[in-house]
């Protein structure tokens, strides 16, 4: 019924279009230049006829593109707080009022006058709509002598403040290193912390000190010692550094397992865990927890080694190959020496012959400088003549 009501409207408006357009024709002699000498009651008639003809066929069309429109709007409107609005509707409104002040300089004009006074219209209301959607703030001022608009002000300004704390907290959350027992154990995580290359807050769980005094007071004597090396590094940590350190009191009661909590906390606190378990590694890395795991750190900070590279080092032990001698850098690295079994508690200059990157770490192979210029020179070695001898 409505849709009917609409229709027949838009088609009388339509006829009426038509009506005045006949008559701005009659007014300009446009039809009698285009040889129409019908009777003037015949060209309303014709006029007006056809643009109700017209109105009844573009009417559904319009019904619908209008219906689209404001379905469209709407959606867009409800995006659009409160404020906004307002403080954009009362410049629009101001942007108009302009614009009817200055319509009345463009009368005089005969035929570009009402056009430019569209023009000037549309302009200055989208003007005043963006300034004062941009300038809310300002806008909205001049009512705050009234207690609805005070009110709202207060709320609005409540609503930022609270979340700028919560990204204030989000942000602070995201700065939580969580340390378990054994990277406090491990104590390199104090020398890390003094060179400054760790920022934020590290977070002791209540449950992780629980397991460290545990540990401490061990029968076993090696258990006690190493819980009581891990509350010393933890002294040292707070007080030597400048990086905070925070005791954090949630503990999970549904789960026994120390691991199984240090992850579940790092999925609520979204903040990754420093750790040198490798199985605590894995397992945090499936259930979607960032791990900073120290073995892997001190493995990257290793120096890079190449084939045919000279270096001293001192043998130490027997290797597990007859006639093989091991050596160790400073950082701990293994190198094999080939052939240096002979050379036991003595510093020997080495040649690197290759290279092997394991899971432990990684492991340097070489020979005596020595024997492999014999070698060059077609001399025998050491090994070689006790051989033949």
């Amino acid at each position: 019924m409505i849709r009917n009501l609409i229709r027949g409207i838009i088609t009388l408006l339509f006829g009426a279009l038509g009506f005045y357009l006949d008559n701005l024709f009659l007014s300009l002699n446009l039809l009698q230049s285009l040889g129409w000498n019908l009777p003037i009651v015949w060209t309303y008639a014709t006029m007006t006829i056809l643009f109700v003809i017209i109105g009844f066929l573009v009417a559904p069309i319009s019904i619908r593109s209008f219906l689209i429109l404001m379905r469209w709007m709407d959606s867009q409107l409800t995006r659009v707080p409160t404020h906004d609005l307002m403080s954009g509707a009362v410049g629009g409104i101001i942007g108009l009022i302009i614009s009817t002040l200055f319509s009345s300089s463009f009368v005089g004009i005969s035929f570009f006058g009402p056009l430019l006074a569209v023009l000037l219209s549309i302009f200055l209301g989208y003007l005043g709509l963006t300034i004062g959607m941009k300038r809310k703030e300002d806008v909205l001022g001049f009512f705050n002598f009234l207690p609805k608009f005070r009110d709202r002000g207060d709320k609005a300004d409540k609503v930022e403040k609270q979340k700028d704390d919560k990204a204030d907290r989000t942000i602070d959350t995201m700065h939580y290193k969580i340390l378990d027992t054994s990277v406090i154990i491990d104590g390199r995580i104090a020398d890390i912390v003094k060179t400054g290359f760790i920022e934020g807050i590290l977070l002791i769980p209540s449950f992780v000190l629980e397991e460290l005094r545990h540990i401490a007071d061990s029968s076993d004597l090696l258990k006690r010692n190493r819980g009581r090396r891990g509350l010393d590094i933890l002294n040292q940590i707070s007080k030597e550094t400048v990086i905070k350190v925070h005791i954090h009191e949630q503990d999970f009661d549904d789960i026994n397992e120390v691991d199984s909590k240090l992850v579940r906390l790092g999925q609520v606190l979204s903040s990754p865990l420093l750790t040198n378990d490798y199985n605590l590694n894995k397992v945090a890395e499936l259930q979607g927890v960032k791990v900073l795991n120290i073995n892997e750190l001190a493995n990257a900070l290793k120096p890079i080694v190449l084939p045919g590279e000279e270096m001293l080092v001192q043998v130490m032990k027997e290797g597990k190959e007859p006639g093989q001698g091991v050596a160790y850098l400073d950082d701990g690295t293994m190198i094999v020496v080939d052939m240096g079994r002979r050379y036991m508690g003595q510093n020997v200059t080495v040649l690197v012959t290759s290279v092997l990157q394991t899971a432990a770490g990684r492991m340097i192979f070489a020979k005596p400088k020595s024997v492999l210029e014999k070698k060059r020179m077609g001399l025998p070695s050491n090994d070689e003549m006790n051989a033949i001898g």
